[in-house]
């Protein structure tokens, strides 16, 4: 759970059309920068009692440490680990995922969200909440710098918008 595989194990789910491979390798090492102290909260969350405020957990002492560069980095881990680990006990990291999705603000790049749409549509449907976080921070993008990923119904069972994946981004990855 705590590591976090760079793009030449993930390449072909990472590496989207019009992300360069640097900026990619550049998204990982910020993740890895924030992933021990997120393991570390996370496993220590979920020894503690689940109904607990969120700011009196350790992902809420972490989220309140970091500045919105480090916010970012977090939720973009908390988001792949989500998604990779969907059928394990993912409920504290769904939380983070939900929380920092809600933070306003956080100068969230199209790059970022391209990368987070990436990983969320090549994830199983049965990965609850795969779409929360880059569908906030698209929110957060100009419509235009995205060029291609946009906001539109989704066909899940889940109701209201979701960031979508476009062909002409995503190389037509299915949703």
């Amino acid at each position: 759970m705590g590591s976090v595989a760079g793009p030449g194990r993930v390449e072909a789910r990472s590496a989207r059309p019009g992300l360069d491979r640097a900026v990619v390798q550049g998204f990982y090492d910020r993740m890895r920068a924030v992933a021990p102290a997120a393991v570390g909260a996370i496993e220590r969350d979920r020894a503690d009692d689940p109904g607990r405020a969120f700011a009196d957990t350790a992902c809420g002492r972490l989220v309140r440490s970091l500045d919105d560069a480090g916010l970012r980095a977090l939720g973009m881990w908390a988001h792949h680990w989500c998604l990779r680990f969907y059928d394990d006990d993912i409920r504290v990291g769904r939380r983070l995922v939900g929380v920092i999705a809600g933070r306003a603000g956080l100068g969230w790049t199209a790059d970022e969200v391209r990368w987070m749409l990436g990983e969320s549509y090549a994830a199983p449907p049965a990965a609850g909440d795969r779409f929360t976080l880059p569908g906030a921070a698209a929110a957060e993008v100009d419509e235009f710098a995205l060029s291609g990923a946009a906001v539109e119904p989704d066909d899940t069972d889940r109701p209201g918008p979701v960031a979508r994946w476009s062909a002409t981004v995503g190389g037509g990855a299915a949703g």
